[in-house]
């Protein structure tokens, strides 16, 4: 991609957005995508309309760039994501966040359904992702390097930002509601994993597993970006249980914990 294919993207969006800043962004997740139906001021621009966006194509992703009110603050929320097991290449899955922060965007939430590899977990759970493994085959930045986005190479120490994670579980603690904080460790998928993976993940510390997150991450962090991520455990991953996993399952469980989670982001969106 060319610098000037993310500008192009956000000079289309520029006319169509109600208002001149949107300081906070949210992706949202499988199963999680009706947050986006509440949201105030609403408008809805389908992905096809961007030059530029691919076509998420996920069960449960409705393919939306959505500019709204959420807590009385202004925040733009991509309704559906991109996966790099859709054969999107890194660029494409990433693209929606740059053209984010080229529309001003500061903050970064990030949701996504998991599976629960650390065996003190339930299905139903929220994880506040503190730290990520990479496991993905690859890298979103390389290949030619816009400078106007950022350094070439630069930290990932704190690629989730501490002060985000403090303040979700101040608002979690007002709602009443527990959360985990952990470490997420992206694949590429679309299979599921093996429990001798499992296992593996959990010897090199991870928490929860998932497709998505860690491409829009390291992106996110490298164009000065502050990153939230919270997980929703939406099954026990492979040989954590005797369940056999279904995608269905992922959904239902997202929807049945929905209203939950659009009480924490709304919540934290208000203090932001």
């Amino acid at each position: 991609m060319q610098y000037t294919d993310y500008t192009r993207a956000a000079e289309h969006l520029r006319p169509l957005l109600p208002l001149d800043a949107y300081p906070v962004a949210i992706v949202l997740g499988s199963g999680l995508g009706e947050l986006g139906d509440k949201l105030g001021i609403r408008i809805a621009i389908p992905y096809a309309d961007i030059p530029g966006f691919a076509q998420s194509g996920a069960p449960g992703h409705k393919g939306m760039l959505l500019a709204g009110t959420l807590g009385g603050r202004p925040v733009l929320c991509m309704q559906g994501r991109l996966h790099r097991y859709e054969g999107h290449e890194f660029a494409q899955v990433t693209f929606p966040v740059r053209v984010l922060r080229l529309l001003g965007v500061q903050t970064l939430i990030v949701t996504n359904a998991a599976g629960g590899i650390n065996t003190g977990y339930a299905i139903g759970d929220i994880m506040i992702i503190n730290d990520h493994i990479n496991l993905m085959g690859g890298n979103p930045l390389v290949g030619l390097h816009e400078p106007a986005f950022g350094e070439r190479f630069f930290d990932m120490g704190t690629a989730y930002t501490p002060a985000l994670r403090r303040l979700a579980h101040d608002r979690a603690a007002a709602l009443g509601m527990s959360l985990r904080e952990g470490v997420y460790v992206a694949v590429t998928g679309p299979s599921y994993e093996t429990p001798a993976e499992i296992r593996a993940f959990r010897a090199l510390g991870a928490d929860a597993v998932g497709m998505s997150t860690v491409p829009e991450v390291i992106t996110a962090r490298h164009c000065g970006m502050d990153v939230l991520g919270l997980s929703l455990i939406t099954n026990m991953a492979a040989g954590v249980t005797d369940a056999v996993l279904t995608c269905e399952e992922v959904i239902d469980i997202g929807r049945a914990r929905a209203r939950e989670m659009e009480a924490l982001v709304t919540e934290i969106v208000k203090e932001l």
